[in-house]
């Protein structure tokens, strides 16, 4: 998204000198590792825009978006460490290239380096700013374990996975949008409703990933289709494919979730979900949540060109060929 871009070159230029030559080089040249290997840097971006569009510079909010960014960060290296990844980026993980006690001790690093970045606040914006980082930082944990417990499970309820996938992915995009506000000097109400709009579009980003592990091209969602599936996760096609199938096909879908040949696999259980019409209704509850994000969008009291910068993002955001 172009109005994004000066954003993301702002915190890939502060973030690359801030651990530059700082001592011992066996901690911090990793953390200059992982942050310097890209990505979309789309939630500091949204700190950063969001704090642009009620007034503050974009050098006021670079630390919010920075605490934002190393977080993020911090959560993909401890995330490889526990799922043993080689690669992150397409480029060797922490770990890999270092080594495991490395990947755990910079990674504590960059959650401390996180921290330290609000400190620059004045202290009641500062304690604002934390109570929302810390509510956020424990949520992804805590989306992270449910992840984890959910694998061994046969059954997750509908409103175990919107938690789960809530707290994993959608907090940290509405606490991006809701600390950038506050560094703007938004009002509390509007600060909440971008937080709500953020959580409601995080949502209705992580529903459809789900829907194109199983039904997208490994040209537009950018990963190995069929993944969540070999790894039995109970995602929302899942969840939806066996409250809507009968006994037979219950019985089919819980027999193709333990078969051990990969493409036999997938192809099994993508039939059921298309069988059971899980697949229709998946795709109908990722344009729900979009629309609830958009009509809470709406609510702001703010004038209609500058909540467009947000509805562009929601529509860029969403359009990968669902």
């Amino acid at each position: 998204m172009k109005a994004f871009v000066p954003y993301q070159e702002a915190i890939a230029h502060f973030l690359a000198e801030k651990n530059q030559h700082k001592e011992p080089r066996n901690l911090y040249e990793p953390i200059e590792y992982i942050l310097g290997l890209g990505g979309k840097r789309l939630r500091p971006a949204l700190v950063i825009a969001a704090a642009n569009t009620y007034g503050a510079t974009i050098e006021e909010a670079l630390p919010a978006a920075a605490a934002i960014e190393v977080f993020h960060n911090f959560t993909l290296v401890h995330d490889d460490l526990m799922d043993d990844a080689a690669l992150r980026r397409g480029h060797a993980t922490v770990h890999e290239k270092w080594n495991l006690n490395t990947g755990i001790l910079s990674g504590d690093a960059m959650l401390i380096e996180a921290y330290q970045f609000l400190e620059t606040y004045p202290p009641e914006l500062a304690l604002e700013l934390l109570k929302i980082f810390n509510k956020t930082a424990l949520e992804v944990c805590e989306g992270q374990q449910y992840d984890v417990d959910f694998e061994t499970r046969d059954q997750v309820a509908e409103h175990e996975y919107l938690k789960m996938i809530q707290f994993k992915t959608a907090v940290l995009v509405g606490a991006a949008l809701q600390m950038g506000a506050l560094v703007g000097g938004a009002t509390r109400q509007d600060s909440e409703k971008l937080y709500d709009f953020g959580l409601l579009l995080g949502t209705a980003f992580q529903i459809q990933d789900d829907y194109l592990d199983a039904f997208g091209s490994s040209e537009n969602f950018g990963k190995t289709v069929g993944g969540d599936i070999i790894e039995n996760k109970k995602t929302l096609l899942y969840i939806k494919a066996f409250e809507r199938a009968d006994a037979d096909q219950k019985t089919q879908l819980q027999t193709a979730y333990s078969l051990t040949n990969t493409d036999e696999k997938i192809t099994a259980v993508k039939n059921l979900f298309v069988a059971t019409g899980a697949e229709s209704v998946v795709k109908t509850a990722v344009k729900a949540y979009t629309d609830k994000a958009l009509d809470v969008l709406n609510e702001l009291s703010l004038e209609a060109s500058k909540k467009e910068l947000f509805s562009a993002f929601a529509a860029e955001l969403m359009v990968r060929n669902l």
